[in-house]
């Protein structure tokens, strides 16, 4: 007669032994295995904007107050905060993945959050599908927290974080406003009227953010400066831009990125003497790609960061625009209403080269950094989940809808709520990992 296994246990104590013996080596020794011998977290490395000032303090002003718990979308559903996340969380490539639908979000609508600029609140202007803000990222092998306003402000107390870059990085800082504002409701702090650098303090968990306006990155000035409506610069490939180095080094969390200005009409400045332009018509004046005055800018600003910076700097990988039909000055559009599929033939429309000048540069400064005690530099490729996302873009929607006045198409912002939400949810959980 068989019997049960507590039974045999109890006849045959040498077995009762053995099997005890078995079942720790079978649970108690992989946990500690694991637990003493948890991996370094390693990220795979994979191969004319519309500007406008950052939100008013009146616009603050009027919504100092939390939205209504009548609300729903103003209800902060925080999961009990984890200081140490899973073996296979460490473990995860964030940045290789797919998009698949969540009909949870959005977190915040544009009635909701004071931080959204007029040219991204798509929803104001008239968009008629609401699907674009129902996706979220899933990593290969992992699952992607969705950010938890609570635990990333826990997580920064005390401490300070800055963005550096041009209008798309300011585009993310009003997602994480607009994130974080389920929880509280920062004040400006602002040293000056200056829209371009722009301070606030959650008060609650004194954590200072900061977002410093630097679209080439390095040392710029007006080609005349006399007149307002010049578009040419001047860029000096080997100065920083003090306006925000000299600030860096009292940041605890630095995101840096850029990419799309360098388009523009420059002349480039390097020893203090022109070493070319591009676009800029001046004769007897070498012409040059936009490519070789990025690669420079990029590889001042890192080494900026390098000996300046004692904290977590993260450069996020460059954001692909989706202009179809034309590009951004010719009637070009972004008309789709939903991702691609990661096996979808996407229409070559992104220049990606900035995106490969962003890995070859991290890599060469990520070798530099590790010889500097302190500083971790890092990289949050988001090219790829953002590339699928074709959908997310004001377009037509960035502005009121006229049918008197041409007005060009915005595919290169993203509207918010949006899939910008996603590069939070990411630096949150590189954040943790870091800790």
């Amino acid at each position: 007669m068989e019997l049960p296994l507590f039974a045999v246990l109890q006849r045959t104590p040498r077995v009762a032994v053995t099997v005890s013996l078995v079942l720790f080596s079978l649970t108690i020794v992989p946990a500690l295995y694991s637990l003493l011998a948890n991996p370094i977290f390693h990220l795979s490395i994979s191969s004319s904007e519309t500007e406008g000032p950052l939100p008013s303090d009146h616009m603050l002003l009027n919504h100092m107050n939390s939205p209504s718990s009548d609300d729903p979308s103003s209800l902060v559903t925080t999961s009990t905060s984890r200081t140490q996340i899973r073996d296979d969380e460490l473990r995860c490539d964030l940045f290789n993945g797919e998009w698949i639908p969540n009909d949870e979000s959005p977190y915040y609508n544009n009635t909701t959050c004071w931080a959204i600029q007029e040219h991204q609140n798509c929803m104001k202007f008239g968009r008629p599908d609401t699907g674009f803000m129902r996706w979220r990222w899933k990593p290969d092998g992992c699952d992607l927290p969705i950010f938890d306003p609570q635990e990333f402000l826990e997580m920064v107390r005390g401490e300070s974080m800055g963005f550096v870059g041009d209008s798309i990085s300011r585009n993310q800082v009003q997602s994480l406003l607009c994130l974080l504002s389920r929880v509280e409701i920062p004040q400006d702090i602002s040293s000056s009227p200056d829209k371009a650098f722009k301070v606030w303090n959650y008060t609650s968990y004194n954590f200072t953010l900061q977002a410093m306006w630097s679209p080439f990155l390095v040392k710029t000035t007006k080609a005349d400066p006399t007149d307002p409506e010049c578009y040419l610069f001047n860029l000096y490939l080997d100065e920083y831009d003090t306006k925000w180095t000299s600030q860096i080094n009292q940041l605890d969390y630095l995101v840096i990125s850029s990419g799309h200005w360098f388009s523009r009409p420059v002349i480039f400045y390097e020893n203090e003497n022109i070493s070319g332009c591009q676009y800029c018509g001046l004769p007897n004046t070498t012409q040059l790609p936009s490519y070789y005055g990025y690669r420079k800018a990029l590889r001042t600003s890192l080494r900026a960061i390098l000996e300046n910076f004692k904290g977590l700097a993260v450069l996020r990988s460059f954001s692909p625009h989706h202009f179809e039909g034309g590009p951004w000055d010719k009637g070009g559009d972004c008309v789709r209403t939903r991702p691609y599929r990661r096996n979808e033939t996407i229409p070559e429309v992104a220049d990606l080269k900035n995106h490969d000048i962003q890995l070859e540069e991290f890599r060469a400064a990520a070798e530099e950094g590790m010889k500097k005690m302190g500083l971790r530099l890092r990289l949050m490729d988001t090219t790829q989940a953002m590339l699928l996302r074709p959908d997310g873009h004001p377009g037509r929607y960035g502005h009121l809808q006229t049918t008197n006045v041409s007005l060009r198409n915005d595919c290169i912002h993203w509207c918010l709520p949006g899939p910008i939400d996603t590069w939070n949810d990411i630096l949150l959980q590189m954040m943790k990992t870091e800790k």
